[in-house]
């Protein structure tokens, strides 16, 4: 059976300005925080000052005006973490993810199940494991074997079942995410997620992201 290894988070994408010859903003750039800049542009009537002002978007956030970074998304592919970790994802209500389906994919292999390291560590506590791993993984086999559909089958795995998903959430919505996830007190799967994430978006945008650097960093 495959240890425990660290969660894998790729980023798939991000909100660009549209390159249409006639949009003025992609004088500017096309990154994330020129439209970002530009909303708060909208909203203080200053749009002769684009670009001039590099700490705008921060002064912004600093005033608790934050619905202009929701104008700006990322997406996120991550894998290899256990469904109990993505329970936790699916919490952030403004975000929209897409998840593996245990009701319609075959869960096959002894590889497919995340093992926490204070039970690696322990001799008598992986013993433990194993017997309840190979038992809920010998009774969906035989379940299946029987007839029953993967939809029930899969009431017999534990919540150490691996799974994968796309998320995608605006730039407010991942503050809110890193405050939470990247603390000390986050359990331990979705803190190395929250900051794998981190370390992707961080460079995208550092003026949305950078004064939270440090609850993010090892």
């Amino acid at each position: 059976m495959e240890m425990y290894n660290k969660p894998e988070v790729t980023l798939l994408a991000l909100t660009q300005v549209n390159p249409c010859p006639t949009n003025d903003l992609l004088d500017y750039g096309s990154k994330p925080e020129t439209l970002i800049e530009f909303a708060g542009r909208i909203c203080y009537n200053s749009l002769e000052r684009m670009g001039k002002n590099p700490n705008f978007i921060q002064a912004r956030i600093d005033a608790g005006h934050e619905t202009i970074i929701e104008h700006a998304s990322a997406t996120f592919l991550i894998e290899g973490i256990s469904r109990a970790c993505s329970h936790q994802v699916v919490r952030h209500r403004i975000a929209s993810i897409s998840q593996a389906s245990q009701r319609f994919v075959e869960h096959e292999g002894d590889d497919r199940f995340v093992i926490p390291e204070s039970i690696m560590v322990n001799a008598e506590a992986m013993d433990k494991w194993g017997i309840a791993i190979s038992g809920a993984r010998l009774a969906y086999r035989e379940l299946r074997k029987l007839g029953i559909r993967k939809e029930d089958a899969r009431f017999v795995l534990p919540s150490a079942a691996k799974t994968r998903l796309v998320l995608t959430m605006n730039y407010r919505s991942l503050r809110h995410f890193f405050k939470l996830r990247c603390h000390k007190s986050a359990q331990w799967e979705i803190r190395e997620v929250a900051r794998e994430m981190y370390r992707l978006i961080q460079p995208t945008a550092p003026s949305v992201f950078d004064d939270i650097a440090e609850l993010c960093s090892d």
